[in-house]
């Protein structure tokens, strides 16, 4: 723990005389960063700068800083995209809908920036989803001679 300022002593000076004092006792010499300039020094910063470092920092996606129409705009764009790698036309049709479910809300009482943005079409994007399936392909049958089997193996 640092002692008190002494009450002749100028703030700067006490600093100055605790920094060379910490540097001289080696608690400064395996500190993180060490030798690299420090972060955003100097930089002019947006007001959410806390935000988007907390989010980048916890791995979160950016996008939820977003207004929400915002977000619906975007998720309406990424749609194709996102329903590509559902297995089947219901999940995709349960997607779409629980999707404009959130855009008639948003639309009920609108927030933040006006975009334009409506209900998506369900029976459009199973067109999409279906149309960038890959087509299955038709396995060759082969016909094999049936064995001969013994009759108490024919009850299964």
């Amino acid at each position: 723990m640092t002692e008190r300022k002494p009450a002749g002593m100028s703030f700067e000076t006490w600093l100055d005389k605790q920094i060379r004092e910490g540097e001289q006792r080696g608690e400064f010499d395996n500190l993180p960063g060490k030798g690299k300039p420090l972060p955003d020094r100097g930089e002019l910063r947006d007001p959410d700068w806390w935000a988007r470092s907390y989010v980048a920092r916890e791995g979160g996606p950016v996008d939820a800083l977003l207004p929400e129409s915002l977000q619906l705009r975007k998720e309406v764009e990424r749609l194709s995209e996102t329903v590509r790698e559902l297995a089947s036309e219901r999940l995709v049709r349960e997607h779409v809908a629980a999707l404009n479910k959130r855009i008639v809300a948003w639309l009920r009482s609108p927030t933040g920036p006006h975009v334009k943005v409506g209900p998506v079409n369900a029976d459009e994007v199973v067109a999409q989803w279906q149309a960038s399936r890959p087509k299955p392909v038709a396995a060759a049958r082969t016909v094999e001679p049936e064995k001969k089997r013994r009759w108490w193996r024919r009850v299964s």
